[in-house]
């Protein structure tokens, strides 16, 4: 079949360098870190005591606090960066179909925090607990999307997808195909994680993957360093809007980047650890590679995910 060609119309984003794009993107030409002491706990009895928080940030800002007391951070962070990505979209939701728009959105954790917290305060500290209705559906990953969806309208495909750290790169290769197909017109997705709580980095530590550079935080994220000794945890979101390119001309949109292909596979190795001859990640790009119609010599960028663990 022919399919259709997708392009990027709409991005947002909320770091620990920036709560918008324009924040973001200067901060990365500033080479700002956004590392520095774990404050939402205490890290004392851990062996890292520093991630990569977001700053100055006060969900109230964004989402009446009714709203906000129904979601987990991970589902704030997502709210946050899709509302910048629609606007800066250009999309009137009130001209469109919207039965021809979903979203599809990734997250490794989903709503851990809420989880812990519901533990500890309703279990351990309570004698006599009483729960929130809203306590599971704020735990469930798929929550992220459907919030989403609601807040508004896309009646289109609605789900989020769960693969660790690749979990925002299969949103994004789920929501191209669907609109290739012709099947939408767009989608708003993209990737949220908010796992800043005492288990998810005493846990990591025990596994020996996080850095545990505590007198220099800033300088502990080294991938490509024979003394890396681990990756830095952090929080935020991203989305971007993928659009059918005819629609989004139609429209006079201003398009950002087209994507062209993508490929997927599994080492089946290890459940941390790649296997030492690449040959999973080699698949994945020859097949990215093939499906956009290109050669090896079009690449000029690549992009590593240089997790800095050994």
């Amino acid at each position: 079949m022919t399919y259709k060609r997708v392009v990027v119309t709409g991005v947002g984003a909320l770091t620990p360098i920036g709560n918008s794009v324009p924040e973001f993107w200067d901060s990365l030409l500033k080479g700002v870190s956004g590392a520095g002491p774990i404050t939402y706990f205490n890290p004392d009895k851990i062996r890292t005591k520093f991630a990569c928080q977001l700053k100055d940030f006060d969900v109230l800002r964004y989402i009446l606090p009714k709203e906000a007391r129904r979601m987990d951070r991970v589902t704030h962070y997502a709210v946050v960066a899709s509302d910048e990505a629609l606007k800066d979209s250009g999309l009137d939701l009130t001209a469109e179909n919207l039965d021809r728009a979903g979203v599809i959105y990734g997250t490794a954790a989903g709503g851990h925090g809420t989880s812990i917290a519901s533990v500890e305060q309703k279990i351990i500290e309570d004698g006599n607990p009483r729960y929130s209705p809203f306590s599971l559906p704020m735990v469930l990953a798929d929550s992220i999307a459907g919030h989403l969806a609601i807040r508004y309208g896309l009646r289109g495909p609605n789900y989020v997808t769960t693969s660790a750290c690749a979990s925002g790169g299969n949103a994004f290769i789920d929501a191209m195909n669907y609109i290739r197909m012709g099947k939408c017109d767009f989608f708003v997705c993209g990737g949220s994680e908010s796992c800043l709580n005492i288990v998810a980095i005493a846990g990591f530590g025990a596994m020996r993957a996080l850095s545990t550079r505590n007198d220099s935080p800033q300088q502990a994220s080294r991938p490509f360093d024979i003394d890396r000794d681990g990756f830095v945890m952090g929080e935020g979101a991203a989305t971007l809007v993928l659009e059918e390119m005819e629609h989004a001309l139609a429209r006079g949109a201003h398009i950002y980047a087209e994507m062209v292909g993508a490929g997927m596979t599994c080492d089946a190795f290890h459940i941390t650890a790649p296997r030492e001859d690449g040959q999973g990640a080699c698949n994945a790009m020859k097949l990215a590679i093939a499906d956009a119609g290109l050669k090896v010599e079009d690449v000029d960028y690549i992009n590593a995910h240089g997790t800095s663990t050994p």
